[in-house]
């Protein structure tokens, strides 16, 4: 138990901070808008991410100098496109809350965008594949104890966030909030972006 209790709590460490992923799951629960899937597809993403990296994933990576690069920039011009978008829809926003009531968001570009967030990140490999994966070996016999652990914690927190985010509904009703929230989510993806470029 002592692994699957480390691995847990590594697991909840690296995800508790605010990304890309995290904002986007947050606006999804929010809106109520295909939050279980979008939940699933983040903390599957995760469960595969943890178990390649403790199946020794992390080696072929160090072994293709050519890969992060190409993720990085990848991933910057997402997450500069995305923050964009977030910045257009602060200064057009309405009572964006009452619209997605009415009017749902496409499950497949939905699901893409989620996809995206998490697999063009070169900082999910690092954190996901190389050092979970690092960590793992410290526990031999255990790997798929502490795997799980770190599996469970992705699951936990991706729900816990998702439906949580409906408690907040009646502050985002307001136009004023939703505005701010699309500034932040905005701000992160820019950061994100600029720490991926300036590495």
């Amino acid at each position: 138990m002592n692994a699957a209790i480390s691995g847990f709590s590594l697991g909840l460490s690296l995800i508790l901070a605010i990304g890309a992923q995290n904002a986007f799951v947050l606006k999804q629960g929010l809106k109520r808008e295909h939050v279980f899937l979008v939940c699933l597809t983040c903390a599957a993403s995760d469960a595969v991410l943890i178990l390649l990296g403790v199946m020794g994933l992390g080696i072929i990576i160090e072994q293709a100098p050519w890969l992060m690069p190409v993720m990085r920039y990848g991933g910057a011009a997402f997450l500069l496109a995305y923050g964009a978008r977030s910045f257009i829809a602060a200064w057009r926003s309405s009572d964006v809350l009452l619209q997605a009531a009415h009017v749902k968001g496409a499950l497949l570009p939905t699901l893409l965008t989620c996809a995206a967030l998490t697999w063009l990140n070169p900082h999910v490999y690092l954190d996901t594949v190389l050092l979970i994966g690092s960590i793992s070996t410290q526990f031999p016999g255990q790997k798929g104890l502490f795997a799980a652990g770190a599996m469970l914690s992705s699951f936990v927190f991706f729900f816990s966030l998702g439906y949580a985010a409906a408690w907040l509904r009646p502050i985002f009703a307001r136009p004023m909030s939703w505005r701010v929230l699309e500034v932040v989510v905005g701000v992160t993806m820019w950061f994100i972006a600029y720490k991926l470029l300036s590495e």
